[in-house]
């Protein structure tokens, strides 16, 4: 990691890099609906990919793709021409099962990609190393982010940026760790009307490990997130299911919150088990997502453009709800941002039909081409600021001893 910034290099006024983002508007829409208009799930973002490295290598970056062993991610770095810091903008791009990007994936990935660019146009000389991290696989528990730092991929980096679209605009947002679990019950298979005495029913197994949850709520803190489905529920119904199986994630403000809680989710699974005549057999389907860290300092930074540019936002309440990410990991690594910027009506629930729409309209794009111009504004400061780097860096520190 670098040890500074260049004072040598002004940063460059907020009405440039706001130019310069206007001025990518165009391209960064059209490959926004095309990521939108193409929703590929964790792991199968190859159409966003080629569509944003691209754009990337015209623009001047030296594009890796894959990297980290991840088929669908890349890093796209644009080097310096001296010694800095090596700032990283963050582009997610996957889909929501029957959702399509009700999450706007298709916003983070095309304002992230601007965001780099314009860094690097208003600061052709600019030190250290500017890059684009292709991130898949955030959603349903893929890790895209950790699989990538236990890589090695954010080693050298210094400080990572990513914008979320949302209902509100945010500097900060609580982010819950989650554990991402698949309980599967095997019984026997009998013929359901003529000997169904023969089989033990996997569905039941499941069905009561459900009831148990249910009943859990109850019994466990208001922050306490505990929410899944019947992944496989049996092939025909005139068959004793012998397998059966739920999804379920288990959320709470700390990672070890959380790990506490799975010890009782077992056991309930087990004793599902037990009363049905069934096996349990319990899994993690991804890596358990950790609790985000926003880095205070450099979110007041990107606040403060985005005010500036004329949009109102503010810090988010630490006690609202609030859902979870892979960035939380890489947030105990790095000092990290993860703002929300407002496309919706307030109140419009993520992952949903109607978010899914508000990221393609015109506003969304508006406000997109906001972050961007944000993100491009810390990238820069970062880049040519020797005490704002350190500040950073002194929160970041000062947090993780503070939760040890």
């Amino acid at each position: 990691m670098s040890t500074g910034s260049d004072t040598s290099t002004p940063t460059p006024p907020m009405a440039v890099l706001a130019t310069e983002v206007a001025a990518l508007r165009p391209r960064m829409e059209a490959v926004s609906l095309a990521i939108h208009g193409r929703p590929e799930l964790k792991f199968a973002e190859f159409h966003a990919q080629e569509l944003l490295t691209d754009w990337l290598a015209e623009a001047g970056f030296t594009v890796q793709a894959p990297v980290g062993g991840v088929a669908t991610a890349f890093a796209a770095v644009h080097q310096g021409s001296r010694p800095g810091p090596y700032v990283a903008v963050l582009a997610e791009y996957d889909a929501l099962p029957g959702v399509g990007h009700g999450c706007g994936h298709n916003l983070i990935a095309a304002g992230a990609a601007a965001a780099a660019i314009a860094a690097v146009r208003a600061l052709p000389d600019h030190p250290g190393t500017v890059a684009v991290l292709g991130t898949p696989g955030e959603e349903m528990g893929g890790a895209g982010k950790v699989l990538l730092a236990e890589a090695g991929v954010f080693d050298d980096v210094d400080a990572a940026m990513m914008f979320h679209p949302g209902d509100r605009s945010l500097t900060t947002r609580t982010g819950l760790a989650a554990a991402h679990l698949r309980i599967g019950f095997t019984g026997v298979s009998a013929h359901a009307s003529i000997s169904p005495w023969l089989g033990r029913s996997a569905l039941a197994g499941a069905q009561l490990f459900l009831q148990a949850i249910d009943a859990m709520r109850q019994f466990v803190p208001p922050t306490v997130r505990l929410h899944g489905i019947v992944s496989d529920g049996g092939q025909a119904p005139n068959v004793v299911p012998a397998y059966a199986a739920v999804d379920l994630y288990v959320r709470d403000r700390t990672a070890t919150s959380v790990e506490a809680l799975l010890g009782r989710v077992r056991d309930a699974a087990e004793g599902a088990a037990l009363a049905t005549g069934t096996e349990a057999m319990v899994r993690e389907t991804g890596p358990l997502y950790a609790e985000r860290r926003d880095n205070l300092v450099l979110a007041e930074r990107f606040g403060a453009a985005v005010r500036a540019l004329g949009v109102e936002i503010r810090p988010g309440d630490p006690d609202s709800p609030a859902g979870s990410s892979d960035i939380g990991n890489l947030s105990r690594l790095l000092p990290v941002i993860h703002p929300y910027i407002q496309i919706a009506d307030t109140g419009t629930p993520s992952h949903s039909g109607a978010m899914r729409e508000a990221a393609a309209t015109p506003l969304a794009h508006d406000r997109t081409q906001v972050a961007a111009t944000g993100l491009a504004r810390v990238v820069t400061e970062l880049l040519t600021r020797p005490d704002l780097l350190a500040a950073a860096r002194a929160e970041f520190a000062a947090r993780a001893e503070a939760v040890g």
